[in-house]
């Protein structure tokens, strides 16, 4: 398989951390990193945007998507908000994740922890064609829980 090639720019407040990258052969997510200078704390319900101290340059076609980490959701009931965040294929601004904390107790995020996860994925372009009518399916219009639980 060939690896789609990806520029990524470390910015100051991240040149000490080391590139995200893929925890095992089979992840598709790579990890990202908190570039926080101090120890940030989320309290119970509260929200804060991480740094990650990283830019990208995406191939045309393809975006970036943040995800949440598992690990954080099941163990601490962190997780991201406006998840999957996405990161256009023109944008070159910081990448940063917006964590939640659901949990019962303050989560604290210090430099270096792996706080979401970044996936690369191909973007299809389309052309939206007005139609005043579409074709029936067996489903319909169900939706919102509508086959059972």
């Amino acid at each position: 398989m060939s690896l789609l090639q990806v520029k990524v720019k470390q910015l100051a407040h991240a040149a000490d951390l080391p590139l995200p990258r893929y925890m095992t052969a089979g992840a598709s997510g790579m990890d990202l990193l908190a570039a926080v200078n101090e120890e940030v704390s989320i309290p119970t319900g509260g929200v804060a945007l991480i740094p990650t101290g990283l830019t990208i340059a995406l191939p045309v076609g393809y975006e970036a998507q943040i995800r949440p980490r598992s690990g954080l959701a099941a163990k601490y009931g962190v997780t991201l908000l406006n998840t999957p965040g996405t990161i256009d294929q023109d944008y070159r601004g910081e990448i940063k994740a917006l964590l939640i904390n659901h949990g019962p107790n303050c989560f604290k995020v210090k430099r270096g922890d792996r706080i979401a996860q970044l996936v690369i994925a191909p973007v299809a372009r389309v052309e939206l064609i007005p139609s005043s009518d579409l074709e029936e399916t067996a489903r319909g219009a169900g939706g919102f829980g509508h086959t059972g639980r």
